[in-house]
């Protein structure tokens, strides 16, 4: 395989945004390619064995994570003070604690899941057809959890913005709003990430769903999630780091440098552009985005069109 300059600026591109929105970058990476035919379908395969475009991805992913880091940089701080102070002083009594401790119990399972099971759903589910079926899926998950929040008369609609507290940052508030979650409602909602590993269900949207439906408003549980997938793509990304070393990778690095620079970018833009977005406004934009890409990918793929 072969990555040229102008393939990993698009991968770059495509996987920091895609990450973040919740339209599922393992979909799109496997989908993308496929349409497009030619060499890049050739370069870009997934299910070729021993296909460097893994690597590549992990590199992506990587930079990724640490948009993420950049962006959260403030909250991460609180939290590590918070999860430093709770193993020092034996307690989980602040907020900062709190939410240390439901990352952590949010990360568990699909940290587990993905160890033992990843691999195996990418190679038996990597067929694009089958992601562009999931993709369908992931557009009504997202269309569901608003409809039924809505339906359940939430503490805030879509398009009614929260009030916040005159010299409060607001991302403080946040933090303290999800420190009020139970450790089982935290462990639940980040056990939702464990269907991100279907190529085509997107990790932000299945868990902006769930916590949706735990009683979250959308600010809020776009913050938790943006929080959760920062150490899952992160770890991720480093337990496949020998990929990146090996021999046979070294002609890739140059287009993998730029291509993770785009993606660092990109996300960076996503993270602050969807933080706002989901402090008024819901997720049947990207629902349906989902659904009419992943029926029409089935069907053009699906037909040999």
């Amino acid at each position: 395989m072969s990555l040229t300059y102008p393939e990993s600026i698009g991968v770059g591109l495509l996987q920091g945004v895609t990450e973040l929105f919740p339209v599922s970058s393992l979909g799109h990476s496997i989908l993308i390619p496929a349409l497009i035919g030619g060499s890049v379908k050739n370069d870009l395969n997934l299910t070729t064995p021993n296909s460097p475009y893994l690597s590549v991805l992990v590199a992506l992913h990587m930079a990724t994570a640490l948009a993420l880091v950049v962006f959260f940089r403030k909250d991460w701080v609180r939290v590590v003070r918070g999860l430093f102070s709770s193993i020092r002083e034996r307690r989980i009594q602040t907020s900062e604690q709190r939410l240390a401790w439901l990352l952590i119990c949010g990360t568990i399972p699909v940290g587990l899941v993905g160890l033992v099971a990843e691999k195996a759903l990418r190679n038996a589910l990597g067929n694009p057809v089958v992601a562009a079926c999931f993709l369908a899926l992931n557009g009504f998950v997202l269309l569901g959890a608003d409809r039924l929040r809505r339906g359940g008369g939430g503490r805030r609609r879509a398009g009614q913005q929260l009030a916040h507290t005159p010299g409060v940052d607001p991302a403080v508030e946040s933090d303290r709003r999800l420190a009020k979650m139970g450790m089982r409602q935290g462990t639940w909602i980040g056990a939702a990430q464990i269907l991100a590993l279907l190529p085509g269900i997107s990790r932000s949207g299945v868990t902006i769903s769930t916590g949706i439906l735990r009683g979250l408003n959308h600010e809020d549980s776009a913050r938790f999630a943006f929080l959760l997938a920062t150490p899952v793509i992160g770890a991720a990304a480093i337990l496949k780091m020998p990929e990146l070393l090996k021999p046979e990778n070294a002609g890739l690095r140059g287009p993998m440098l730029v291509g993770s620079l785009c993606a660092f970018v990109a996300g960076y833009i996503s993270v602050r552009f969807l933080t706002k977005y989901f402090e008024n406004r819901s997720m049947t934009p990207f629902a349906v985005y989902c659904m009419l890409a992943g029926a029409g990918s089935a069907i053009y793929l699906g037909l040999g069109l």
